[in-house]
Formats: C-alpha cells, sequence, structure tokens
C-alpha cells in the first residue's frame, strides 16, 4: 500500500475542513437560535469477502485468478531503482510489502527485494472499505485487473488477517517455538504432501532446491504466511488459519521445519540418472572424453555423459548387469566408493578425463557426493531373475496412496516410450527393475516425480512397491 494513497485521503479530508470553517465564517449570525437536526450518521458498510483468499492474492494474484500477469511493470515501480525485477513479480502485493507485511521496516529493508516502499502492517484493524478505496486510487488502482470481490478479499485481509511475525522472528529464527508442538501440527496437516521430512516436494529446481525446510530457514516470514493462508494455485494446500490456530503455533511449526533437512540424495540419484534432463542442460555434442577408451557400447551424444550408462542401475557397473549385453563398457561401477570420504569423492569427480566440474555446479556435485555415500547393495532386493523380494501388499498400500495419483490404479496412465511402441511402469518394472528401484528411490529426471527416499520410505519399502508393479499390466 503506497503511503502517497493516505497522504492524499488525509490531504481531500482536510481541504473538507477548511471549506467547511470557511462557509461558516460567511453565514451570518442569526436573532433566533435555530432548530437544530442532526442528521444520522451512516453506519460503515460491512464488507462481505473472505480474507484468507485474500492473503492468497497478496501472495500471486494473477495465479489465484488463473490470469496472465499484466503486461510491463507496475506503474510505481519506476519510482523505485533497487529492486531489478520485472515483469510479473512487480504487480505482486508482496514483492513491494514483504512477507513480513513491513516493506522497509521490515525484512525487504536491505536485499534485492528492497524496493523503499513503506509496509502495510500499519493499516491492520482500519476499516476495510478505507483500504478498499486505496486500492481503487491513482497509480495503485488494481481495479481495472481484479474484480470487486478480489479487492475486497484483499482488504479484508489487510484489515483483519495479518500476522506481526516479525514480533516472533529474530535472524530469522523463531523465539519461543516449541518444536514438539510443532511437529504435531506438520504431522497432522502437512506430511500427506511435504513427507514425513518435508522432502517430497521440491519447490525449486536442480540448480536450486527448495524444501520445506529450505523456505522455513531462508525465509521465516514467507513459510509462516505460507503456512497461514496456503499456496497460491494449489486448491489442496490447507490454511492453518482457517483451523483457528493461535499465533504461537505457527512460531512452534516455524521452530519444527527449521530442523528439518534443506537438501537431500534423491537431487544426486536422478543427476546419476540424467542430469542433462535434470538441470534442463543442452545436448552435449561431443561424447564423453572417456567414452573413447572403450568400443562395446556405441551409444553417442548425450548417452555417453549419463552416470548409469558407465557405471549401471545396479552401481557395479562391469562386475554387473551391464558386464554384458549393448550396454558394457568395461567401466567399473561406483558402488565400492561409498565409503569413501566427501573430499575423496569430489577429487574423483573433477578429476582428470572424467572432470564434471565443468557441467555441474558445486551444489550439484555435492549432491552426486551424497548419493554415492548412500548407496545401498540391490542384491538382497532383487534377483538376477529380475524377480523381486518384495511384499506386494504392502506395495499395494504405498502406491496406491502415492504413486496412482499419476500413474494411474493400473499403471497406464503414463506412457513413457516416445515411439511406436508402450513403456508403462509395469513395463519397466519387469524389464529392467534395477532402474526401476533407482527412480523409485529418486524420481524422474525432469519431472514431478516423488522419490521414496524423500518419503521416508525404507529400502524394503522400495522393493514392496516394486513387487507390486510387476503385477500391472506391460501392454
Amino acid at each position: 500500500m503506497n503511503k502517497r494513497v493516505f497522504s492524499l485521503s488525509l490531504i481531500v479530508a482536510g481541504l473538507m475542513l477548511v471549506l467547511a470553517a470557511c462557509s461558516e465564517k460567511a453565514t451570518p449570525v442569526p436573532t433566533q437560535a435555530p432548530v437544530v437536526t442532526e442528521a444520522p450518521t451512516a453506519a460503515p458498510v460491512a464488507l462481505s469477502g473472505d480474507p484468507i483468499r485474500g492473503g492468497l492474492l497478496y501472495d500471486e494474484w494473477y495465479k489465484v485468478l488463473g490470469v496472465d500477469a499484466p503486461e510491463g511493470d507496475q506503474p510505481l515501480w519506476a519510482t523505485q531503482t533497487t529492486n531489478t525485477r520485472s515483469g510479473g513479480t512487480t504487480w505482486r502485493c508482496k514483492e513491494c510489502h514483504g512477507w513480513d507485511y513491513k516493506g522497509v521496516d521490515g525484512a525487504y529493508g536491505k536485499g534485492s527485494h528492497m524496493t523503499g516502499f513503506v509496509g502495510v502492517l500499519q493499516v491492520a484493524g482500519t476499516d476495510p472499505n478505507e483500504i478498499l478505496a486505496a486500492l481503487k486510487t491513482g497509480d495503485h488502482d488494481f481495479s481495472a485487473y481484479m474484480d470487486e470481490q478480489a479487492l475486497t478479499d484483499i482488504a479484508l485481509f489487510l484489515s483483519e488477517n495479518m500476522l506481526d511475525s516479525a514480533a516472533f522472528i529474530t535472524d530469522k529464527r523463531p523465539v519461543g517455538g516449541d518444536p514438539e508442538n510443532g511437529k504435531s501440527i506438520f504431522d497432522e496437516n502437512c506430511t500427506d504432501c511435504h513427507g514425513p521430512n518435508g522432502m517430497a516436494l521440491n519447490f525449486g529446481d536442480e540448480n536450486s532446491p527448495e524444501y520445506y525446510g529450505t523456505i522455513a530457514s531462508d525465509n521465516p516470514w514467507e513459510f509462516v504466511h505460507k503456512a497461514r493462508f496456503g499456496q497460491p494455485g494449489v486448491a489442496d494446500m490447507p490454511a492453518l488459519v482457517d483451523l483457528g490456530l493461535a499465533d504461537q503455533d505457527y512460531i512452534d511449526l516455524l521452530a519444527y521445519a527449521q530442523t528439518l533437512p534443506t537438501s537431500s540424495p534423491a537431487e544426486g540419484g536422478r543427476l546419476y540418472d540424467n542430469w542433462i534432463e535434470a538441470i534442463g542442460a543442452a545436448d552435449m555434442t561431443e561424447n564423453q572424453s572417456l567414452w573413447a577408451t572403450q568400443t562395446t557400447n556405441t551409444r553417442t551424444g548425450n548417452d555417453t555423459w549419463r552416470c548409469k550408462e558407465c557405471h549401471g542401475w545396479d552401481y557395479l557397473g562391469v562386475e554387473g548387469r551391464y558386464g554384458s549385453g549393448s550396454h558394457m563398457t568395461g567401466f567399473p561401477g561406483v558402488f565400492a566408493a561409498r565409503d569413501k570420504s566427501a573430499e575423496e569423492l569430489l577429487a574423483a569427480l573433477q578429476g582428470e578425463n572424467h572432470d564434471i566440474s565443468t557441467v555441474m555446479n558445486e551444489a550439484q556435485l555435492n549432491a552426486l557426493v551424497a548419493f554415492i555415500q548412500q548407496l545401498q547393495d540391490l542384491k538382497p532386493y532383487i534377483n538376477d531373475d529380475k524377480t523381486v523380494n518384495g511384499d506386494a501388499s504392502n506395495g499395494k498400500v504405498l502406491f496406491n496412496g502415492t504413486c496412482k495419483m499419476c500413474h494411474g490404479e493400473d499403471g497406464k496412465a503414463i506412457d513413457f516410450d516416445d515411439g511406436e511402441g508402450v513403456e508403462f511402469v509395469g513395463t519397466l518394472a519387469a524389464d529392467n527393475p534395477w532402474e526401476a528401484f533407482n527412480k523409485i528411490s529418486y524420481g524422474q529426471p525432469g519431472a514431478p516425480m516423488i522419490a521414496g527416499v524423500n518419503m521416508g520410505w525404507s529400502w524394503q519399502d522400495i522393493a514392496d512397491i516394486l513387487t507390486y508393479i510387476q503385477t500391472l499390466p506391460t501392454k
């Protein structure tokens, strides 16, 4: 909310008082006292709306409304030079006024988000009619982009539902938070989507992963806002403010969320699978330099850069499934390296001919290291004849609770084959259970697939799912 809008209102009110005073001076003094009839004061109209929706609109209104962001920058954006963002972001209320609603006097008083604009916390408790009027005034007029109900919902949110979370957060840490109570709130409301450790959903990408715990640690004010009102465009996320939680409960939830991990071996597992797809890199125009040292695998280009193509889905290289057949290279596996230190593994990943630091950043190299260090021996779970040692009944429960949403009850909702054939989850599980085990564990590169290790599943749970998937149709 721009301070100048409210200043203009005060100026107009002041002018009206001055004009009234001048008018009184020009009126002759009556010889007889008139009968004074006081005009009834009209009560302000009570606005009707949804302040929870208003909180979502404050976050990213055009996503809530299902429309494109307006073209160009918001008109007031040109009055500041410190925040270099442009386009749709400049139209988000939070980008000017902050997640803590304090604008330049809060967390956005410095850093790349700084604009110098005032906050909106100062209007808490104000008649929402006044706020609604300000949302339709001057360069802050949003009436051309949002309908009356949307603006009303924002006005109600600003008047009634802002929480001064900054009063409970110091140096990004919650003051007086109770992680035990926070865990109870998390387990009851958040685990179905975010997983038991907050790692099921990655809000970022492979270049900059962002999990539940990441937001809590990096931007606790944003975390509290989204916990209270939900995520724009995600209908299934509950707005905890609708459950009647006390202010302290959000601080407790934040305290617990900051104990959750901010990185996962799943990131490294997807990089091992196909880092080009995972990070959205351009196709490789030449073969990996070590590829020329073997002649048995005739693949070229991107395939030669995939870690799995040299070291196998069972991580054993020439000692495992890739010891024969068209994928054979003669290269060793990586399973034996799992006991090496992070420093040793990083040195190997940056060694001569194997240096991938030119195509991956430091965070991605560290993710690969974390993946290698937790590798499991797949022999107890998958037999040489491709059968799996698992409990299909438990696998069915886990599949129906998580995987069925995308793959369908029979596993045929998604066809991975890009040719004339078909490849369903049942096809993959039957043909290459080692690959299927990796993808169930770590996810699919470049796709929003849940990773089993982020769901808290044990290796046996993953084997159980694989056992059940092998019962699904293959064509």
